[in-house]
């Protein structure tokens, strides 16, 4: 297990001395010294390798290698069939171009180093990341120098980087309880976001291409939406066969709704080995799913297992699950996704398949705050939807913000004066949206707001929490977690089909469950969205409140000065609006003090 690092210095030796001072093992030779691995760390990094003049390090799974091989061999350069999948995605960038790594279907965070000219010329380096973002890459500058890794803990041990809090990025996670683009924590490091490739160079300035990105293209002539069915259908096969492990079983996070369902039902359809399916119960007392969950297995005829997680458990596992992040996500199921993973290692799966992705391609319920907030647009802000606060544009975008109900709306009252002071001058978390929400002229823009909507929860949510938070978490067992949701073919096909065919009438993702109506009992089918109720006030409340009373009042967090002291200890009363079903803004607030922690970020 392996995570990698790179780096551009001036000299090949400053480079293997920056890369040493992060905790990477250079090996000699290898990449001139600019290219290692992290080891011991959860991960899935291999080399370095060399092919076609350049070499590289990358984290590489590739669902799609007989197309990508037989393309290079239509362009006349073929590739060792055995080659590793990090060395065939670095065949396909340099022969192929962006077309290469567009063609490309997996989960992947690539670097490669592309010599200068001469001795001297230290090159360029190339950090490529996959189309939705389920392999992260960090990077940063200083004293001339390039760093880049897929382990942000081996950033912050860079002693020449002079880091420290990210004051914005506390606001932008306090708001959507992720961080939703390229900032992080750490002052002066930058994430790689999906789909793009950036090139820097030895003189500091940074070249960004866009390989992929979701478009709109509806063809409004189309009446019938048989063709938009049988077209998923085909593809959700097809999605779900290539990530299939070869020769072993396959594991199934089944929670009872239709996405995870209709996942478990192709995997049960097309797979030739056992297919392992799991469950969540916080106990009998509490509202579930278990019984949607269980009429699944039984129908696909699974080897079923229910793990129930205790308040006690979250207690003991929360600071290891924080660690794991290299963003915090305040997502109470973190501990619970954990050990998950846990227990499908612990049967034996090397790969487990979830159902993530439904919402955000196809369209669920967090999305009709929104549309219902379009219908009154001018009820609310007068004609042409202008706010009194601010443009239109800023309306749109700060009613998405609100309905994610996190701490938006609460920050006046949960920072401390000095906190909101400093951040007065820092651009507003509305960035992140307002290009999804109001997007600029060009071709393939997203003009229908159910679109703009998805676009939007996809480079967000999807890529900043949802796939990077199953990768960390299910890599530190060593198992793969894939969602074939998130294919980029079927994405795009989702961006194809007329928005009416995703919300028809009242019935949410209608296209999704009509392309596999007939693989499902209609209960699950037609069955209402509902969630798992998460106990997080419980928690708070028992087995969680020693520990958050502790971390949350104690000096160190005071020392920090983000938050009020009194909004905390009224928010642990139980005062104020807490939304126990979406996990309670103070577990935003617990959740971030244990990232920091566990990164040392004072």
């Amino acid at each position: 297990m392996a995570r990698f690092a790179v780096c551009l210095a001036p000299t090949a030796e400053r480079s293997r001395a920056h890369l040493a001072s992060m905790g990477a093992a250079v090996r000699p030779g290898a990449g001139a010294g600019r290219l290692a691995l992290v080891e011991d760390e959860p991960g899935y990094a291999e080399g370095p390798f060399t092919a076609c003049g350049r070499t590289a390090v990358g984290e590489v799974t590739l669902h799609n290698r007989p197309q990508l091989l037989a393309a290079l061999a239509a362009a006349g350069a073929p590739a060792p069939p055995g080659c590793p999948d990090g060395e065939l995605l670095l065949r396909c960038w340099v022969r192929l171009g962006a077309a290469g790594i567009r063609a490309a279907e997996g989960m992947f965070a690539l670097a490669v180093h592309e010599p200068g000219d001469s001795p001297a010329d230290p090159g360029e380096l190339i950090l490529i990341r996959d189309h939705m973002g389920a392999r992260t890459l960090f990077y940063a500058r200083t004293q001339n120098s390039w760093a880049a890794a897929t382990s942000l803990r081996a950033l912050r041990r860079w002693p020449a980087l002079s880091t420290g809090l990210e004051l914005a990025a506390v606001r932008s996670f306090l708001t959507f309880a992720y961080l939703p683009g390229e900032e992080t924590l750490l002052r002066g490091v930058r994430e790689v976001l999906p789909g793009r490739c950036l090139r820097l160079a030895a003189d500091g300035t940074v070249t960004e291409e866009h390989y992929w990105e979701p478009c709109e293209r509806l063809r409004e002539t189309d009446a019938s939406p048989t063709s938009y069915v049988l077209r998923l259908r085909e593809l959700l096969e097809e999605a779900t066969a290539m990530r299939l492990p070869a020769g072993e079983a396959v594991g199934v996070l089944l929670s009872g709704g239709v996405d995870s369902s209709l996942v478990t039902a192709l995997a049960a359809k097309l797979h030739d080995h056992p297919v392992h399916t799991y469950s969540i119960s916080f106990g009998a007392e509490l509202p579930n799913e278990l019984g949607y969950s269980g009429l699944v297995a039984a129908h696909c005829r699974t080897r079923h297992r229910i793990l129930t997680v205790s308040g006690e458990a979250v207690a003991a596992r929360l600071a290891d699950a924080a660690a794991l992040l290299d963003s915090p996500v305040g997502d109470p199921l973190t501990v619970p996704n954990l050990m998950l993973a846990e227990a499908v290692a612990g049967d034996g799966p090397r790969v487990v398949l979830n159902g993530e992705g439904g919402d955000p391609v196809f369209g669920g319920p967090k999305n009709l705050p929104m549309l219902v907030q379009e219908m009154h647009r001018d009820e609310l802000y007068g004609p042409g939807g202008a706010s009194p606060h601010g443009p239109a544009d800023d309306a749109r975008a700060s009613a998405y913000l609100r309905s994610y109900r996190k701490c938006f709306t609460d920050l006046p009252d949960l920072l401390t004066p000095e906190a909101l002071e400093a951040l007065t001058p820092l651009p507003a978390p509305q960035r992140f949206v307002t290009p999804y929400l109001r997007p600029a002229a060009r071709d393939g823009r997203m003009d229908h707001l159910l679109n703009q909507l998805l676009h939007c929860n996809l480079r967000t949510k999807g890529a900043h929490h949802i796939l990077t938070k199953v990768e960390r978490l299910t890599a530190s067992q060593s198992v793969q977690g894939r969602a074939p949701l998130f294919d980029r073919r079927v994405v795009d096909h989702a961006f194809a089909t007329p928005p009416r065919w995703k919300l028809n009438g009242a019935v949410e993702k209608w296209v999704l469950k009509e392309a596999v109506r007939d693989l499902l009992p209609g209960t699950v089918v037609d069955r209402p969205k509902s969630g798992m109720r998460v106990p997080v006030q419980q928690w708070l409340g028992g087995p969680l409140r020693e520990l958050a009373g502790d971390l949350l009042l104690g000096r160190e967090a005071g020392d920090r000065g983000l938050f009020r002291e009194d909004t905390v200890r009224a928010w642990m009363r139980g005062e104020g609006a807490l939304l126990p079903r979406q996990g309670g803004k103070l577990w935003l607030v617990l959740t971030l003090e244990l990232w920091l922690r566990a990164y040392y970020v004072g």
